[in-house]
């Protein structure tokens, strides 16, 4: 969702399939979590100022170094959800059935901000390694891949390639939306082996919300503030979204208590030091 101001290297444009290292994470016999390796690296983050299509909240452009680290091919599905909804309780409650739009393999939403979290720490608790939502930066840099274009993709984008409100952007046609979330992974995965990180459903991030980058962290960490704000950050665009608010830059705002059918996470996990 867009924020008031607005919405609160190479160019790959072929198709990818995954590569790299991964493990599955089992959250029950029939139920697993696929965690792909995101290699150290330094990038860009946010827009150049000659950026057209870019917000004001996206700048200044800013080199960030990022550690390894593991992050879910996919958004949280509603399958996985339920389970870890069903381990021993940390802090809070949690709904084993919050989506609208139903189905095992589609994204989980309808989940705040303290849900996330929660299901990281239970998450945590049960598998003895420790899962959190990831920094805005790990985020974006694991969503460019190596690019530097709008999309992981490139410049272009359809209803082929990612889950938004079919509108055109640029050179890229109208196309016909889904009108609601598509299961996770049916679309093509961006160069590192990640799916769905341009539309479907928004995805909470650890930070704080800032206005802009000035001042913002450059290790690739949570910009956090001492005492913790109540609005936080989404990113990546969702199934009812223009595709503009679905660039690989874009960052939007919300209440860290604020549940929609369009807002979900996907998790990271830190690796063992001798990885």
């Amino acid at each position: 969702m867009p924020d008031g101001t607005p919405p609160k290297t190479k160019i790959l444009t072929r198709r990818t399939r995954r590569t790299g290292r991964h493990f599955y994470e089992a959250l029950s016999d029939d139920v697993q979590l696929d965690m792909m390796l995101i290699p150290a690296g330094t990038f860009l983050m946010g827009s150049s100022d000659d950026d057209e299509t870019a917000y004001d909240n996206e700048k200044p452009q800013h080199e960030v170094s990022v550690p390894q680290f593991f992050i879910g091919r996919t958004p949280i599905t509603q399958a996985q959800w339920r389970t870890v909804a069903g381990y021993p309780q940390a802090d809070r409650e949690l709904n084993p059935d919050r989506s609208r739009f139903k189905g095992d393999n589609r994204p989980v939403e309808n989940v705040d901000w303290d849900d996330a979290r929660e299901f990281c720490e239970r998450l945590s608790r049960h598998t003895n390694r420790q899962y959190r939502l990831p920094s805005e930066a790990e985020w974006e840099y694991a969503c460019r891949a190596g690019t530097q274009t709008p999309f992981s993709f490139g410049n272009y984008i359809s209803t082929e390639l990612a889950n938004y409100n079919g509108s055109a952007f640029g050179d890229s046609p109208k196309c016909e939306s889904k009108g609601e979330t598509t299961e996770v992974g049916a679309y093509p995965p961006n160069p590192w082996g990640l799916h769905d990180m341009h539309g479907n459903v928004w995805e909470w991030c650890e930070d704080d919300w800032h206005r802009n980058y000035k001042g913002a962290p450059t290790d690739g960490s949570a910009w956090i503030e001492e005492n913790r704000t109540e609005t936080k950050l989404l990113r990546g665009g969702s199934w009812n979204l223009f595709p503009r608010y679905c660039r690989s830059a874009v960052r939007s705002l919300v209440n860290r208590d604020v549940r929609y059918n369009f807002i979900g996470f996907r998790v990271v996990c830190v690796p063992p030091r001798a990885l």
